[in-house]
């Protein structure tokens, strides 16, 4: 089975890919004229509003929403309160989430479904236009799911790369300004060379039709929770990753001053007896993003897969956040566990700039919905709540008082989709 050798035995960089064919025997040096060719990173007449897009969304004190669920699985959570799948419930759910009062507050970015993008809310207002009035920049999925990765060991990959200039400039025309494309990289399943290189490529690829087209790229390269290995084998498979996006990422001229990057907190398998300390997942999430990330990037959003309650305590270690130009937001996929992380790593200066992403967090706020005013209003209040919250945590002002069990409960599901 291709998998755990994989690291060992693959390079980063082999020198096939950049020496084109060329002997690789050393050649009479007085014989030899070295053309170092000039390198030439462009993001097209975007290039100045990318940067400040990417700031703008991984700003102080607020973060993203994600709210870019499929109409598939938007379905789900409106049968879970008995009501149909249909284009006018789902109007209804996205309009309680835009037009909460306040959410600017806390709220940098918002992903959408495409369908939503188009789409106004209840009242006759774009939901686009609703979100840039509460000053939160709006971005758009876009890539088309997972697929079977032929050749590979029941491995996926990532489809949308056909029709994505002309529908990203569509989507620029309509308001969005960030994008987010989302592969996964699986480690039980190998990961093989093939998934890996394959996931790369088409991240890189969708950065730089995005860029050309005046979106900020999210880059994510989901290392997927599933597996019982431990937390060194996840180390392992991270690097080889991102070295292999950043790779690919130069390759196609991508401007890293105008992309955010999503990339998952080092921790075991969920499946993984041997469960790390808080201490050893900020450690080892650290040592990777030192060694993988550029410093011209602007943005970070950690993934946190949340099973420990106080998960990265020691980020807090480090120097005034004001000396550093990176920033990073997390993903809160378990809203009480991650507010008081988020909090912990806030409580002193550290290297980046630590924020939020709401992502399945918000999969509960379907079931307060309801169809009254007040139930719908209740809904609201505690988007904000939650939103407050990590909105605290990300200033190091949060406290735990008066959290719901609802808010203390996991959000992993194996082999999610979406």
């Amino acid at each position: 089975m291709a998998s755990a050798s994989l690291l060992k035995s693959s390079p980063v960089l082999d020198k096939s890919e950049f020496v084109k064919g060329q002997s690789l025997l050393r050649q009479p040096s007085a014989s030899v004229r070295c053309t170092i060719p000039s390198l030439t990173v462009r993001a097209s007449s975007y290039a100045d509003e990318l940067v400040k897009t990417a700031k703008t969304v991984a700003s102080k004190g607020r973060g993203i929403l994600a709210m870019d669920e499929s109409n598939a699985t938007c379905g789900k959570r409106l049968a879970s309160i008995g009501l149909e799948n249909t284009e006018a419930n789902r109007q209804a759910y996205r309009t309680l989430l835009v037009t909460a009062p306040g959410l600017g507050q806390y709220i940098s970015g918002a992903i959408l479904f495409e369908e939503t993008l188009y789409q106004s809310t209840v009242d006759g207002k774009k939901m686009v236009d609703v979100l840039v009035e509460q000053n939160i920049v709006p971005g758009i999925k876009v890539d088309k799911g997972l697929v079977p990765l032929a050749g590979s060991n029941d491995e996926s990959w990532c489809q949308g790369l056909d029709g994505l200039a002309s529908r990203s400039a569509a989507y620029y025309q309509q308001g969005a300004r960030f994008a987010k494309w989302r592969t996964v990289v699986s480690i039980p399943n190998g990961p093989s060379a093939l998934a890996v290189k394959e996931a790369a490529w088409g991240l890189a690829r969708y950065a730089a039709i995005s860029q050309d087209n005046g979106l900020v790229p999210i880059v994510e390269p989901e290392i997927l929770l599933d597996g019982e290995h431990g937390i060194d084998r996840t180390f392992e498979v991270a690097q080889k990753v991102w070295a292999e996006v950043f790779f690919y990422l130069a390759e196609n001229n991508v401007m890293f001053e105008g992309i955010l990057l999503k990339p998952s907190m080092v921790t075991p398998g969920a499946e993984c007896k041997d469960r790390a300390t808080p201490e050893q997942v900020a450690d080892y999430t650290l040592k990777l993003l030192r060694r993988r990330i550029p410093p011209a990037v602007p943005g970070i959003m950690a993934m946190l897969h949340l099973d420990d309650i106080e998960l990265c305590l020691s980020l807090v270690k480090y120097e005034s956040w004001d000396h550093f130009r990176k920033r990073v937001s997390c993903l809160v996929d378990n809203p009480s566990r991650s507010y008081s992380n988020l909090n912990a790593m806030n409580q002193a200066p550290n290297p980046w700039h630590v924020s939020f992403s709401y992502a399945r967090a918000l999969v509960t706020l379907s079931q307060d919905m309801g169809r009254s005013p007040g139930e719908r209003a209740a809904a609201r209040e505690a988007l904000l709540i939650r939103a407050k919250a990590n909105s605290l945590a990300q200033l190091g002002k949060y406290t735990a008082e008066g959290e719901s069990e609802e808010a203390k409960k996991g959000m992993f599901v194996k082999g999610y989709s979406y």
